[in-house]
């Protein structure tokens, strides 16, 4: 299998028991057996459909900003986006972007050609191929209301364009949560705008994150996803959870949707932290709270 790793990725963009915590915004995670960085679309397109043949366990990784790795790591090969999947080229009131790409390099670049639409991403710390997969939103936006199509592709190599009613975007999912495709590229359709309009919206929207937020300690964003009819943060600061600790992870005293990394926090103190606020909303209100994020690896 390393032979023909080693004839598509060059030596030193491989790396072996690669310390996850370096690679999540949670700041924690065991080591993976082997990561690789990709730098083409063309290298996914070869490794993919091997893996799948010889059936090697794998997981194509962004800006791991929706991601819990096991302090006991991942025994697998990690796919990790590189600087070569992160391009941003505006084409009129288009915007084609990798799936690598930041959401906030993308809704920068958005500002800086005149278009509107994305401000409600500039300071979602995930990636764009993350972003369309999780349908990932804030303050009222979401990827659903941008994307025109997303180039994706399937488990034996082929390339599929699929439109935006094609990806069955909702509430935090998309066809992409039953289908196992890859992301490659998305095109945005996005509609002109003033530069001082959007920048201030950018600043307004930042200064809200920033006084409600809790952005001084790591974290995966929202914890949980939002429940039909209730605020996850509501009903965990109803049930008495604020400021709930195990070790190191802490529900955030800032806002309750937030479970953060105080500086020690091991993924397991994490895991903990999420199945008792889970186990204590249950009891009192008879609601399960579904996480949001990503449990990859071994705990």
């Amino acid at each position: 299998m390393y032979d023909y790793i080693k004839s598509i990725i060059p030596r030193e963009r491989l790396l072996f028991d690669e310390p996850m915590s370096r690679h999540t915004t949670f700041k924690v995670g065991g080591e993976a057996d082997c990561m690789l960085l990709i730098e083409k679309e063309e290298e996914l397109i070869k490794l993919i459909p091997y893996f799948q043949k010889i059936e090697q366990d794998y997981f194509v990784l962004g800006n791991g900003s929706n991601l819990l790795v096991g302090d006991k790591g991942y025994r697998g090969i990690v796919l990790k986006l590189g600087d070569g999947m992160k391009q941003i080229t505006v084409e009129g009131n288009h915007i084609r972007v990798q799936a690598g790409a930041l959401l906030s390099q993308t809704a920068a670049a958005a500002r800086d050609a005149g278009l509107t639409g994305m401000e409600f991403a500039a300071g979602i710390p995930g990636s764009v191929g993350g972003a369309v997969v999780m349908n990932a939103g804030a303050y009222e936006g979401e990827m659903k209301q941008i994307v025109e199509s997303v180039k994706v592709m399937d488990l034996t190599g082929e390339i599929l364009i699929l439109d935006n009613d094609t990806m069955e975007f909702g509430y935090r999912t998309s066809i992409m949560k039953d289908r196992p495709f890859v992301v490659l590229e998305t095109v945005l359709q996005l509609q002109p705008g003033e530069k001082e309009e959007i920048q201030k919206k950018m600043d307004e929207l930042a200064e809200l994150r920033r006084s409600k937020q809790p952005l001084n300690f790591p974290s995966a964003g929202s914890t949980f996803k939002r429940p039909e009819g209730h605020f996850a943060g509501q009903l965990i600061m109803e049930a008495n959870m604020r400021g709930f600790r195990i070790g190191g992870a802490q529900v955030s005293e800032k806002h309750c949707g937030f479970i953060v990394n105080t500086g020690k926090a091991t993924a397991e103190d994490i895991k903990e932290v999420i199945e008792e606020v889970q186990i204590r909303v249950k009891e009192r209100f008879h609601i399960m709270l579904e996480p949001e994020i990503i449990f990859l690896g071994e705990f």
